[in-house]
């Protein structure tokens, strides 16, 4: 009697078992940082594409993801009630890019005036060609950024300190 050759050499079955392993680790990366839809807002990508004109936006400012909340207070009886937050794409200009702002005759000398006194900057929703809402925004260092405290996480791009 002779032996019969195995169907499937050790060398094949090692090369199947690493493809198959690599095309598990390829598929999960794939869908963890994939953002296709509206639901997934993981990257910053996603974020800069979506912002109100967004070459405009990345150029002289930061996406942003813009939260708005109302919140009543009642004093008889004292209770708390805030309504569910709002969320939009939204645009936050550096100090120093105001002019874009300006030049569109979207704020006028008293609104630059009182946001610089106030040392804050402006932050937009909605396209700068149509109707968008210009606000005079804070920037609010007190809690710092927990997320830049963690082991592995690099330091923020120092353009951040610009705005």
């Amino acid at each position: 009697m002779s032996a019969k050759a195995p169907l499937i050499s050790y060398t094949s079955l090692a090369i199947l078992a690493g493809v198959f392993i690599l095309g598990i680790g390829v598929g999960i990366g794939f869908s963890s940082t994939a953002s296709f839809t509206p639901e997934n807002v993981a990257s910053r990508e996603f974020i800069d594409r979506s912002a109100p004109n967004p070459e405009i936006c990345v150029q002289y400012g930061a996406s942003a993801i813009v939260t708005e909340t109302r919140t009543f207070v009642t004093f008889n009886p004292f209770n708390v009630y805030v309504t569910q937050p709002v969320m939009q794409p939204g645009c936050v200009l550096r100090r120093n890019n105001w002019a874009v702002l300006e030049q569109r005759d979207l704020i006028n000398n008293e609104q630059v005036r009182e946001c610089k006194n106030r040392m804050n900057t402006f932050g937009y929703t909605g396209d700068l060609g149509a109707t968008p809402e210009i606000q005079c925004v804070y920037q609010n260092d007190a809690s710092k950024n927990q997320f830049l405290g963690q082991p592995g996480i690099g330091a923020p791009p120092p353009e951040t300190k610009d705005f």
